[in-house]
């Protein structure tokens, strides 16, 4: 297995899917009934779905308390800046290969920003220079050139999936550029401070959706999938004129 996949199990399932998982009321249930949100996988994610909160709850869970009532607030989200600066490879790559020139222009210009003025990534001021972050990987660019989702997927220890975006982790760890100079080892330590920073950073969130879940285990899948639909189709309440600059670079 190379240093590159190593990597990516050290990332814990809570804090991904957390993160992604946060549907506005009723949105979770009407996405359910759509004719596209197959689980033929069920029992078995449902099984490994188990292992990953027990793997959360006692031990992910207590440590990212520990960490959230020892950092401040600022603290949190300046790790969290460094980590997603980290990602710039994969934003922009994606974001070229969807041919989104506007959002590659200015994930390069977000990079060189944060990682100069920001302090190597610490601290975000391209936001505030009219330069906002736009999450872009390889599963959304599989699912713009067409590729269905295909069956939801729970991974061990990363969590929600589709058959879809867990190809497309292979091609985010391709696009990754530091573990191919930095040996696997030397990046366990940092990947875990990412994994607790941004499992403390929704703490909040989780405990909300598990009190308001009925059946959590759906409630994640379904917001989970919705969630992926509007990125892979950009609908984040952007004007059709603003999608179509996208693709366009102004003179």
């Amino acid at each position: 297995m190379s240093g590159t996949m190593r990597r990516l199990f050290v990332v814990v399932c809570c804090a991904a899917m957390a993160a992604a998982v946060r549907p506005s009321p009723g949105a979770a249930e009407d996405w359910a009934s759509h004719e596209e949100n197959k689980d033929p996988l069920e029992k078995m994610n449902r099984g490994v779905f188990w292992f990953n909160d027990k793997v959360d709850v006692y031990a992910l869970e207590p440590v990212a308390k520990g960490w959230h009532w020892l950092m401040p607030d600022r603290v949190e989200r300046s790790v969290a800046n460094f980590f997603t600066n980290l990602r710039f490879p994969i934003h922009t790559v994606n974001s070229l290969l969807q041919g989104k020139l506007k959002h590659t222009g200015v994930q390069i210009g977000r990079f060189v920003v944060n990682s100069t003025v920001g302090i190597a990534g610490f601290f975000d001021p391209a936001t505030d220079w009219g330069l906002p972050l736009h999450r872009e990987d390889f599963g959304q660019t599989l699912g713009y050139w067409g590729v269905g989702p295909g069956p939801y997927l729970v991974l061990p220890l990363l969590g929600a999936s589709t058959i879809r975006d867990t190809v497309g982790l292979a091609g985010d760890a391709c696009s990754t550029v530091y573990p191919w100079f930095v040996p696997w080892l030397y990046s366990l330590g940092p990947q875990a401070i990412n994994t607790v920073n941004s499992r403390a950073e929704v703490i909040d969130d989780v405990r909300e959706i598990k009190e308001a879940s009925v059946d959590y285990y759906a409630a994640v899948r379904n917001g989970f999938l919705q969630h992926r639909d509007n990125e892979v189709h950009d609908r984040s309440g952007m004007s059709e004129q603003e999608k179509e600059e996208l693709y366009e670079i102004e003179e």
